[in-house]
């Protein structure tokens, strides 16, 4: 009985065993079915898994081409610059992280927060762009502490002289939305820069570079380990201006104070040598993304200084339109070089009188004398025979009521008025005494300095019309000629040759005669034409410092040198500034003799001095036969 009952917990005791070795042995198969199925099924897909949490990529802005002046004095270049970024994903306690840096860092972080937020996988956020020296020790001696934290070295727009012609330059910023929708398909993604005005917006894709980038080895807490691979960007293409350095910092420094715009342009080709507008801003303050408090300055400011009024603001021609007006009465035959009218001061017409600018009158003038004048009642008395549409039709043949070309984006057309157009815009007949105003440069009339420029120099050079151009030249950075620009012509004006040598001759006495109005333009060294205007902001309104100035006069002068072959064309515009010919002739003559290099002369004392008379060498336009054209 002993015996038996003893074998059987021996018995027992056997069978757990299998099964608990069966179980093991079960086990272990399921272990290593598993293993394999990891290793050779799905080895792959981890293995880049494993690489990519070990990896970290840091795309790198690219860099952009150069902007150079016409003798290849460097404009616009890049720095380099620090940006400290984040990953999300590889800092484990972001929460913590934020009142750190918050203390130590003039992070933005009503900016950044949302975007932390609604931050994708794997996507860097950059926290604070272009670090001092200072913080970036900081960061390089607590880089431990801060994980998914890192520096980034970037290349970042370097405006070399500030606000120097900032509007021609223009500025590069943040891409948006809007913007994102047009590139994506050349590669632009959010939070890349691009251009958004001036050459850097109309000559993007030149200047564009391509992008680098570099991969670092990473620890699991998403600390930088080692540099693995670098791929360095590359540097997009120099874009070499017609701008002239040395003139654009002449007319900078005479306009400094004023608000206004000169342009110098080359009439031979339609090269632009300067282009200032005031007020300026500095576009460095957009190369790491502006500030609100700067923006909202900008934005806010009653002076405009992110307008270029070269192209964006309109105002009427005043007496600079006599020119056209000149030209069309020539051209239509009602008046010769001979036809004589009394001005007495005053020119009547209905119930309404019209007053020249000069109390007391100019006495018998005829087309000569009224340009170098600047007779009103030859005008009044012009405009009325000539009426408003075939005053509109010369107005658009010299370029006038449509935008110049310069930016085909931001420009303004300007207004030439006729009947149809007012028609169409205020639903109201034209009134003949409307034409009265509009003959010298008043009324609906509406012009940019860039439009007007395009009239004087196309009679300064013999009746063509050319598009105003900044950029001479693409190249690659090592200097090789990748695109040359050439002249582009646009068009003759409506004038025959020997209708502009009479209005040629007239600005040349403007400046040069005893009774010019624009005497104070006059050099000993060089024959200057051009012609004056003044726009009265209000009507009637007081001279001088009676008025606030927002409601004072503003000046004109268009000039061109030398007369006999010109090369110099210029227009100058000054907001509430006073008459053209006391306040900005004195300029034209600056920058006259700056480009000829002439010695420097004593600037007139008297508009009693007459100049010799020029041997004009003859013009090459081609002959025009005014057509018919529609007035809208």
């Amino acid at each position: 009985m002993h015996q038996r009952s003893h074998s059987k917990p021996n018995e027992e005791t056997r069978r757990r065993l299998l099964i608990l070795m069966a179980g093991l042995v079960l086990g272990f198969i399921v272990l290593l079915l598993r293993v394999w199925y990891l290793q050779v099924i799905e080895g792959e897909r981890f293995a880049t898994l494993s690489e990519s949490n070990r990896i970290r990529t840091i795309p790198q802005r690219d860099v952009r081409g150069q902007i150079l002046d016409r003798s290849g004095k460097v404009l616009v270049d890049n720095r380099t610059s620090f940006t400290l970024s984040v990953l999300p994903e590889e800092t484990p306690k972001l929460d913590l992280l934020i009142p750190r840096l918050k203390d130590q860092l003039p992070i933005r972080w009503d900016e950044v927060e949302p975007k932390l937020k609604q931050a994708y996988a794997y996507r860097t956020i950059q926290l604070l762009k272009d670090l001092t020296r200072e913080q970036v020790a900081y960061l390089a001696e607590h880089r431990w502490d801060l994980p998914g934290v890192f520096l980034d070295v970037e290349h970042v727009r370097h405006y070399a002289y500030g606000e120097l012609s900032a509007h021609t330059l223009g500025y590069i910023g943040e891409i948006n939305e809007e913007q994102l929708k047009d590139t994506r398909e050349y590669g632009y993604r959010m939070g890349d820069y691009i251009g958004q005005s001036g050459v850097e917006k109309l000559y993007e894709r030149a200047l564009r570079g391509i992008k680098g980038a570099r991969e670092v080895e990473v620890d699991a807490l998403g600390r930088e380990l080692q540099l693995v691979e670098e791929r360095e960007p590359g540097p997009g293409m120099n874009l070499v201006l017609s701008l002239d350095l040395g003139l654009q910092q002449l007319v900078e420094e005479e306009m400094t104070g004023q608000a206004g715009s000169v342009v110098v342009m080359d009439p031979r080709n339609g090269e632009i040598l300067a282009m200032v507008s005031k007020p300026s801003y500095d576009p460095n303050l957009f190369v790491t993304g502006i500030s609100v408090s700067n923006w909202m300055r900008l934005l806010k400011d009653p002076r405009k200084p992110l307008q270029n009024r070269a192209i964006q603001a309109q105002y009427p021609p005043g007496s600079t339109y006599k020119i056209v007006m000149a030209v069309a009465g020539l051209e239509e035959g009602l008046i010769t070089p001979k036809t004589t009218v009394h001005c007495s001061g005053f020119f009547p017409f209905g119930n309404r009188v019209f007053k020249d600018w000069r109390k007391g009158g100019h006495g018998p003038v005829n087309v000569h004398s009224a340009l170098v004048q600047s007779c009103d009642v030859f005008f009044y008395t012009l405009g009325h025979r000539l009426g408003i549409d075939t005053i509109a039709r010369y107005a658009k043949g010299f370029g006038l009521g449509m935008p110049s070309g310069y930016d085909p984006v931001h420009e303004k057309p300007g207004l030439v008025p006729s009947t149809a157009w007012k028609r169409q815009a205020r639903g109201e007949p034209w009134y003949p005494g409307e034409t009265i105003s509009a003959a010298i440069g008043q009324g609906y009339n509406l012009v940019t300095p860039m439009q007007l420029l395009n009239v004087i120099s196309a009679v300064a050079n013999g009746g063509v019309r050319y598009r105003p151009s900044m950029v001479k030249r693409l190249e690659t950075p090592d200097g090789k000629v990748v695109q040359e620009f050439e002249p582009q012509r646009m068009g003759e004006i409506p004038a025959r040759p020997e209708t502009l040598r009479i209005v040629q001759q007239a600005l040349f006495g403007v400046v040069n005669e005893a009774r010019g109005t624009g005497w104070r333009a006059r050099h000993e060294q060089v024959s200057i034409g051009g012609k004056t205007g003044t726009v009265q902001v209000i009507s009637n309104s007081p001279k001088g410092d009676k008025l606030p100035e927002r409601f004072r006069d503003h000046g004109w002068f268009v000039a061109f040198a030398p007369v006999e072959n010109p090369q110099l064309a210029i227009v100058i515009l000054g907001e509430h500034g006073g008459r053209g010919g006391s306040t900005y002739a004195p300029i034209a003559r600056k920058i006259v003799e700056y480009y000829l290099k002439l010695s420097p002369t004593p600037p007139p004392q008297s508009p009693a001095v007459v100049q010799r008379p020029i041997a004009r060498q003859p013009v090459t336009a081609t002959s025009f036969v005014p057509q018919p054209t529609s007035t809208q």
